[in-house]
């Protein structure tokens, strides 16, 4: 039996499907944290994955909707990269991870799930977080809700 209860899920099924880039809407939105973003630069905006692979994966993503690395400018790759340095040192400071995972999926076939708005994900690890849920379950169990994890990171993204 492959059971879990994951009771926001039914929201977002239920939800219509938004037209357009998932990323440009968040950055619209007007309540930032209903959005998951933890901060926004002036080219680059910081945001809770909706889907997370462990407590605290995060994204950067570049204001402008471009597809792939090669489209973004000197001055936005530039702003990523400091901005995913400060991402890890605040995850560093809340989670204590013992590692991370830091990339980007560039097209589908790279396993890009938004192809159109490049993004880069960065997904603290701990020894041992690969248990047995996602390998025989095909599950992952996360230990607290997005909006408690939100507000448990918000405070250290504030200049």
């Amino acid at each position: 039996m492959k059971q879990i209860w994951a009771p926001w899920r039914l929201e977002y099924i239920k939800n219509k499907k938004e037209a357009g880039c998932v990323f440009c809407a968040c950055v619209r939105k007007k309540n930032k944290k209903e959005a998951l973003i933890l901060a926004q630069e002036p080219l680059s905006f910081v945001i809770l994955n909706k889907y997370p692979y462990t407590c605290g994966h995060l994204m950067v993503i570049p204001l402008r909707h471009v597809p792939t690395l090669e489209d973004l400018s000197s001055e936005e790759g530039l702003e990523i990269f400091l901005v995913i340095q400060q991402v890890m040192k605040i995850l560093k400071k809340v989670f204590k991870p013992q590692g991370f995972n830091v990339g980007v999926n560039v097209g589908r076939a790279a396993g890009a799930g938004i192809e159109g708005h490049v993004h880069f994900h960065i997904v603290p690890r701990w020894s041992g977080d690969s248990n047995f849920m996602p390998v025989i379950g095909k599950t992952r169990v996360l230990p607290a809700s997005l909006q408690k994890i939100y507000d448990q990171l918000f405070p250290h993204f504030q200049k």
